[in-house]
């Protein structure tokens, strides 16, 4: 039975979920510590684009962070980290919320997302491996796994080294 979730922009009340999300879905409270540095950073975080993904109860389940990073000096988004309880993942939860990201993003004009993960999911979503649009890594990588997306089909997609915020440490 498949599960209808409901995505829509982090409130100032979900932090506290939005941390236990990130903690329980990864080994690390790393994860959950970058998401709550990124809300401090101005130059980083962008109301609207910090999604969340509820159940029929209204028990949010899944986060998708996009905050401010460049590629070759000019602005571009990226997508990080995206988090999902245990016990919800692989039922739609975590693409419930990166789409409802993706969907702010492009409404507010942003062009390109850039992400570090799993080949064999991102793709779902319309990313294709960076390097076809010569977007590298400050860091090695394997070239499968640094992926882009570009929102607006005829903007410009800048080249170059992608950039993160301080809190991302690279």
């Amino acid at each position: 039975m498949a599960i209808n979730w409901t995505a829509r922009p982090e409130t100032p009340a979900d932090a506290a979920a939005v941390r236990a999300i990130n903690e329980a879905a990864f080994p690390t409270p790393a994860e959950a510590d970058l998401v709550d540095a990124l809300r401090t950073d101005p130059d980083a975080w962008i109301d609207g684009l910090s999604w969340v993904a509820a159940g029929p109860d209204g028990t949010i389940v899944a986060h998708a962070l996009l905050t401010r990073c460049r590629v070759g000096g000019e602005p571009a988004l990226a997508l990080a980290p995206c988090a999902v309880l245990p016990d919800y993942q692989r039922q739609g939860a975590g693409g419930a919320a990166i789409r409802g990201a993706l969907d702010a993003a492009r409404k507010l004009g942003e062009n390109l997302v850039v992400v570090l993960g799993h080949a064999d999911y991102y793709p779902r979503f319309g990313f294709t491996p960076a390097s076809r649009l010569g977007i590298k890594a400050p860091f090695e990588v394997p070239d499968e796994a640094l992926m882009a997306l570009q929102l607006n089909p005829v903007g410009q997609v800048p080249s170059g080294v992608i950039e993160y915020p301080a809190a991302f440490g690279v």
